[in-house]
C-alpha cells in the first residue's frame, strides 16, 4: 500500500486551509525510521485560518514560535500543549500568509508494533484485542505513535523526497465527510472547520 503511495506536491497545500483540510482526509502521514515505514491514514482534521481566526496561533502575528505558519506551504508546525503532548499541523497558503491544518486522528496502516512501543503500550495485548484506537486517535496520541516532537520535526518539509516525515497519497477514497465545529478550543468555537471521515472508528470523538 505505502509502496505505491505518491508524495503530495507543494501546490496541494498552497490553498485555503478549508479546502486542504477536506482533501487531506484519507491521505497518509508516513514516518521513516531506519528504512521502516510507520504510517497512518488521516481521518480527522481541523482548519485554522490565520490572523483572522481567533483560535489560530497566527492571530497575534508572526513570532519566533509560530513562524512556520507564515512560511512556505507543506511544512510541519509542531507545538507542545498543556505540558503533556505535541500536536502536528501542516502549513497552508502562499509564503507569508498564515494558515494550517491540525491533524487530529489517524487510522493505523503500517508499523503498528512500532506505534505501540512508542506509545508505551503492550503491543501484543493491544493487537489481540484489536484496540487500535489507543494508538493514533487524538492529536497527542498520533504524535507519540509517530515520534513527532517540536524539537525533531517543527519546520520539517513534509513534501520533500528526503524528509523522514511525509504526506502521501495511495489513492484511497475518503467517502462521506462530516463537518462540525472545532473541539477543545475556547475561541471561535462556532466555526465549522473540523472535518472527519463519517463513521470511521478512529475519529477522536
Amino acid at each position: 500500500m505505502i509502496k505505491n503511495a505518491k508524495l503530495l506536491r507543494r501546490a496541494f497545500f498552497d490553498r485555503d486551509p478549508r479546502v486542504v483540510a477536506r482533501e487531506l482526509l484519507g491521505i497518509l502521514i508516513v514516518r521513516t525510521e531506519k528504512e521502516k515505514k510507520i504510517a497512518g491514514r488521516i481521518v480527522e482534521v481541523e482548519a485554522y485560518l490565520g490572523e483572522d481566526d481567533l483560535a489560530a496561533h497566527a492571530v497575534a502575528g508572526e513570532t519566533e514560535r509560530n513562524s512556520v505558519l507564515f512560511g512556505p506551504p507543506g511544512h510541519a508546525y509542531v507545538y507542545f500543549i498543556y505540558g503533556v503532548h505535541h500536536c502536528l499541523n501542516i502549513s497552508c497558503l502562499p509564503d507569508r500568509q498564515a494558515g494550517c491544518v491540525l491533524i487530529r486522528a489517524l487510522e493505523p496502516v503500517s508499523g503498528l508494533r512500532e506505534m505501540a512501543k512508542a506509545r508505551k503500550l503492550r503491543d501484543l495485548e493491544l493487537i489481540a484485542r484489536s484496540d487500535f484506537r489507543k494508538l493514533t486517535s487524538g492529536p497527542g496520541r498520533l504524535c507519540e505513535a509517530l515520534g513527532i516532537t517540536r524539537e525533531r520535526d517543527n519546520g520539517k518539509d513534509m513534501v520533500s523526497a528526503t524528509s523522514d516525515l511525509q504526506v502521501m497519497d495511495d489513492g484511497y477514497e475518503a467517502g462521506e465527510i462530516s463537518v462540525t465545529p472545532r473541539i477543545g478550543i475556547t475561541k471561535s468555537m462556532e466555526m465549522p472547520l473540523r472535518y472527519v471521515i463519517s463513521g470511521n472508528g478512529f475519529v477522536s470523538r
